[in-house]
């Protein structure tokens, strides 16, 4: 499996659940019903933290998140913590691309609406996907996600092109963090790793939100709202998605996986009230197209 369905994981492979009876409750739910809540689970997530940025900035938006997700996801895996010398590197610079992958995408969200941040965003994906195919169609699936991008940024109004820019930003770090699972799968066992790795990404991000912010921060109410943007966005996508990949074959959960732009855009306008006009709705239908495409063809 290539890009899309690598999205935010390693090969983590322990189970998330607490108790059998969790898990056999998860298990009477359909794969995609798990997928989609997955996906409805990230972007309201999202949509959650862009509110909390008149209080946390962006960066320390990130630090919040990585934080409480990377405690929680230790407890849960701290049965596969243990990591050798030669997979520190690997940790280490896992976390990093987090970190950097989502302060620029927080970045972007704070310049541009929450639909066209994550659309353009899931072109890095889409390039690794399109990597990993060598069929003579393929092409098409680029040249429709460009299409897609021109449509997007098409706007009766001023294009904020930082965010655009970060965005862009966002989605390399997610191609390489794509390739960096890879050597993480390879260098660690069960998701003690991945853990380690969030651990590593808040620790990166949460000081530099402190200074930047100061001790507001740390008030209770701002990091009720950080551990409830964590689950969301990271704890819970992680536990129902790796459910679903134990039910259905990976390139199906890739393709669940490119309606991410779509669900990202109706979190926009539900959540924060952000209206998209018909043609940029079309731009996002490219891309979902092309990802979806892509995936299917990917070796």
């Amino acid at each position: 499996m290539v890009a899309i369905d690598l999205r935010w994981r390693g090969k983590a492979v322990l189970p998330l659940w607490s108790s059998r009876s969790a898990r056999q409750r998860v298990g009477g739910v359909p794969p995609t019903a798990l997928v989609l809540a997955g996906i409805v689970s990230t972007q309201v997530g999202a949509a959650v933290a862009k509110q909390l940025f008149a209080l946390t900035g962006p960066v320390g938006a990130v630090g919040l998140r990585l934080s409480f997700a990377g405690l929680v996801l230790l407890v849960m895996w701290r049965r596969s913590l243990r990591v050798g010398w030669r997979a520190l590197p690997v940790v280490l610079g896992y976390g990093t691309v987090l970190a950097t992958m989502n302060v620029t995408f927080y970045l972007a969200l704070d310049r541009i609406p929450l639909g066209m941040a994550v659309t353009i965003e899931f072109l890095g994906p889409l390039a690794v996907a399109l990597a990993g195919s060598r069929r003579w169609f393929d092409p098409v699936w680029a040249l429709l996600a460009g299409a897609g991008v021109l449509f997007l940024v098409r706007s009766d109004g001023p294009v904020a092109w930082t965010g655009v820019a970060f965005a862009a930003a966002a989605g390399a770090c997610w191609a390489g963090y794509i390739l960096l699972s890879a050597k993480l799968g390879e260098q660690t066992s069960g998701g003690g790793g991945l853990a380690l790795a969030m651990a590593v990404g808040g620790l990166v991000t949460l000081p530099v939100g402190i200074v930047a912010i100061g001790p507001e921060l740390l008030r209770p109410a701002v990091l009720a709202a950080g551990l409830g943007v964590a689950l969301l966005s990271s704890v819970l996508p992680y536990s129902v998605e790796l459910e679903a990949l134990r039910r259905i074959p990976p390139r199906v959960f890739g393709i669940l996986m490119s309606l991410e732009p779509a669900v990202a855009a109706g979190a926009g306008l539900v959540v924060l009230g952000q209206p998209m006009s018909i043609v940029q709705w079309a731009g996002i239908g490219c891309v979902v197209a092309a990802s979806a495409g892509a995936t299917r063809s990917a070796r």
